[in-house]
């Protein structure tokens, strides 16, 4: 018997909810066939620490107990609720569910870890589901982020995110989606699926669509930690590797992006020094295998993008012939209107800025284009170097009419104001 600190427990079952959530929810799922009863059970085994824990002390291996605790509990709702196999919705397979009697798993140490964890963020990521929804229910259940907090990332109400959660998850259950790592000839589509979403969480973290803050770190760092559990259940995947090693070396830059009074940084004018070179050693690793892989896969590619700034030591050192030939391979390999622009801005340091002018003119019509706000400001950045003020100001100008995010918004009325003909 001991009496922990009350602090101490919470914060040891905060640090358990961000390292094992995802493992204590799949795991519970196994038992129940339900996400709603399976979060329910989580969610109480975690309630439950901060009582069992304060008087017995700290487990040495918190997310086995957590994972017994919500198993048990599992076991003990659906005894009581009378749930037959056969009436439960047909989320996992017969085979995973265990009988009565059958001992439980002694949790994240023991050999189910690997596939837990994937059959839960592959049945998030199904493709019967919507990006959004995708989006949502990995934020949900293999982040553990509450309703409101999801809401918040996709800047809506609470009551309309917890209907989208609810739908996905009726979805699984009358789509019968199963609860199972897919087949050999399924991966491949399925893990394409998930790194999306976990990519697409990451850049909307980076740069937040809205808002008065850059980078949504939150964002940013599920993220990564989602990258990282993949990196350990996938270990021989180069598009992991790739993904991770892309996130890395893109979030290494994260303290610089801005200055003095929340000003955003080009990164031309971006501290080197500050970067973080621990992520950007393990990402340029990181990269070099993503690469061995034939063909190579578009994370590997963008994150060998991202290694030729992480490991160039000044803006003028950049190797922009080098960079231009990289995206070349990325179009063929991949052809979008986002990398194209990339490429355009690219060109425009490595050949000149009427290169990259015209490249960027020649996207002009591009319709999945029409609304970004990072063409008219790439535009406006070229023209102002070849002193086209007047068509420079329009440019921006529209920039800032599409342009959300108070950050980016400050830096192109900035813009604006230094190319003001009359300033008084």
């Amino acid at each position: 018997m001991t009496d922990e600190p009350a602090s101490a427990v919470a914060a040891a079952v905060a640090d358990a909810h961000r390292r094992e959530w995802a493992f204590v929810l799949a795991a519970t799922v196994r038992v129940t066939r339900d996400l709603d009863v399976a979060e329910e059970c989580a969610q109480d085994a975690f309630a439950a620490a901060l009582t069992d824990w304060r008087t017995n002390g700290v487990p040495a291996r918190p997310g086995a107990w957590l994972t017994t605790a919500a198993k048990r509990r599992a076991l003990n709702v659906l005894r009581h609720r009378g749930v037959e196999r056969r009436h439960l919705p047909l989320l996992v397979e017969d085979d995973v569910v265990p009988g009565p009697g059958e001992a439980l798993d002694d949790g994240p140490a023991g050999a189910q870890l690997p596939d837990d964890r994937l059959r839960l963020i592959v049945t998030c990521c199904h493709p019967a589901l919507d990006r959004t929804a995708q989006v949502a229910l990995t934020l949900r259940l293999m982040c553990g982020l509450s309703t409101a907090e999801v809401a918040r990332a996709f800047l809506v109400s609470e009551p309309t995110m917890a209907a989208r959660i609810t739908r996905a998850k009726k979805k699984i259950a009358v789509a019968r989606i199963p609860y199972r790592v897919p087949s050999a000839e399924e991966l491949p589509e399925r893990v394409d699926a998930v790194l999306g979403v976990v990519h697409l969480l990451f850049t909307t973290g980076h740069t937040t669509p809205s808002g008065d803050e850059l980078v949504r770190r939150d964002l940013v760092e599920r993220s990564i930690e989602l990258a990282r559990m993949l990196r350990r259940l996938l270990p021989e995947d180069p598009a992991v590797a790739g993904l991770l090693a892309l996130l890395l070396l893109t979030d290494a830059r994260r303290e610089t992006r801005t200055g003095p009074g929340g000003r955003l940084l080009l990164l031309e004018e971006q501290d080197r020094a500050r970067w973080d070179r621990g992520a950007i050693a393990e990402g340029v690793d990181l990269v070099r295998e993503a690469l061995r892989a034939r063909p190579p896969t578009r994370y590997a590619l963008q994150a060998a993008i991202a290694a030729v700034h992480a490991e160039t030591p000044s803006w003028d050192d950049t190797d922009w012939r080098e960079i231009v030939a990289l995206y070349d391979v990325l179009t063929r390999l991949w052809p979008s209107p986002v990398v194209a622009l990339n490429r355009a801005v690219a060109v425009g340091f490595a050949r000149g800025a009427a290169e990259g002018l015209a490249a960027l003119d020649g996207l002009s019509a591009e319709p999945q284009l029409a609304g970004y706000g990072y063409l008219p400001a790439a535009r406006g950045s070229f023209l102002r170097r070849l002193g086209r003020t007047a068509e420079a100001r329009e440019a921006y100008a529209e920039a800032l009419l599409l342009t959300e995010n108070a950050v980016e918004r400050e830096f192109l009325a900035g813009r604006l104001r230094e190319l003001d003909p009359d300033p008084t």
